[in-house]
């Protein structure tokens, strides 16, 4: 786990630089352009990450049961809903392309679905090292991950290179489960690890987990998005504002909270019988660091935005506080996420996250200047999905109910 800590720290940091160096190399209008990129990429990749979920879910619930485990290996599923998003994305870019893409459209598509088709791999062998509590190599992937694209950016920079490489550079990230898997035997050793359900179960079980995600993605990553789509006309300074700040307020939480989403599903899992007692602990850790965050982000945001990133990046600091405290709430959402999904309620953890994300969209779109709207959608939002989350916890026998798993009086899988 200490490992796991150290990539969630050299990931936190290689993001921040990465932001740093982006947001001042293409200034606030290419950097628009830029983070709608890695919101698109973040929006796909996000729903992908309920392969990570559901594959730690599955992997730790089938060594918690005595025996062999006889379930249905995860990675060959990975690897196909990788491949086959890769190619929805390409197929349906012509629909869609044109209006989320400034420029370089042709080349963002093409990106977009390589990046994706690697991610399942990538998703995958995380949730079965996560599964496993294989902590040393999960970290390492993390690690890798972060570098890859941190030291790509710290070359483009030096090189003057502009937003088409910071393009290449968003999806290259996902050749670190290749690097892992050529130098560490034990990532190799978990491609064949079984879950503690069948093809079936498991293949329903990952879809209603990234379907969750799918909504989970919209607030986290694809949100760039939205603003884009909500606002008439192209994305201006004051647009390219708010994008960096809702990126830099999220990322003390939301970053650590990712990396560590295996050890938190691993750890509901083994706490079935006191969800609540598991919650309070993380919980509490969150909304203390974002209290005490939102306390600085007011005091320090709007300085720190104009000096470090430069004068085009001005917002007041009760902007930053509000989109702080939307961090907190999207943090605390994705902490009661992962219980329900642990505690087997696969439709709840789904609805708790769409109404999160319909009750945002809706706001969002409401008439006041995107200052004002932006920090009511991250806030609000998450909240309502909250509630939703919680009667996994609260509904009697929410514990026990696994779907798909096996009692002993059903047929071997197949796979």
């Amino acid at each position: 786990m200490s490992r796991v800590a150290l990539a969630t720290v050299v990931a936190a940091i290689s993001g921040y630089l990465v932001l740093l160096l982006a947001a001042r190399g293409l200034g606030a209008d290419g950097y628009a352009a830029f983070a709608v990129f890695w919101a698109a990429y973040g929006l796909v990749t996000g729903t992908q990450n309920g392969q990570l979920q559901e594959t730690t879910r599955a992997v730790r619930g089938a060594r918690m049961k005595d025996g062999p485990a006889l379930g249905a290996r995860p990675m060959p599923l990975d690897a196909m809903v990788g491949l086959g998003l890769g190619a929805v994305v390409a197929v349906t870019a012509i629909g869609w392309a044109t209006t989320v893409f400034e420029s370089y459209r042709l080349e963002s598509v093409a990106l977009l679905s390589a990046g994706v088709a690697a991610f399942g791999i990538y998703a995958g062998l995380g949730g079965a090292l996560s599964g496993l509590g294989r902590w040393g190599p999960f970290g390492t992937l993390l690690i890798v991950d972060a570098l890859i694209r941190l030291a790509l950016t710290v070359i483009a920079v030096a090189a003057g290179w502009g937003l088409g490489a910071f393009l290449v550079i968003t999806v290259a990230g996902t050749a670190s489960s290749a690097i892992v898997l050529l130098f560490l035997r034990p990532a190799r050793d978990a491609l064949g690890v079984r879950g503690d359900v069948a093809a079936r179960d498991l293949a329903r079980n990952t879809f209603t987990a990234m379907a969750a995600a799918l909504a989970s993605a919209i607030l986290v990553m694809g949100f760039p998005v939205l603003i884009k789509l909500s606002t008439s006309g192209d994305l201006d300074s004051a647009a390219g504002a708010v994008i960096l700040a809702v990126t830099l307020t999220r990322a003390p939480l939301l970053v650590p909270l990712n990396s560590f989403q295996g050890a938190l599903i691993s750890r509901f899992v083994e706490n079935r019988d006191r969800l609540l007692a598991a919650l309070a602990v993380p919980m509490g850790i969150v909304i203390g660091v974002g209290a005490v965050g939102s306390v600085a982000a007011w005091l320090l945001g709007p300085w720190l935005l104009e000096n470090i990133f430069g004068g085009d990046y001005r917002l007041s600091g009760t902007t930053v506080a509000a989109l702080t405290a939307g961090a907190v709430a999207m943090a605390a959402l994705t902490l009661t996420g992962a219980m329900a999904l642990a505690a087997g309620r696969h439709r709840l953890y789904a609805t708790g996250w769409w109404v999160g994300t319909a009750v945002s969209v809706g706001l969002l779109f409401i008439p006041a200047d995107l200052e004002v709207r932006v920090p009511l959608a991250l806030i609000v939002g998450p909240l309502v999905g909250m509630a939703v989350h919680l009667v996994a916890a609260a509904r009697p026998g929410s514990a026990h109910e696994v779907p798909g798993e096996f009692t002993g009086d059903r047929p071997l899988p197949t796979e």
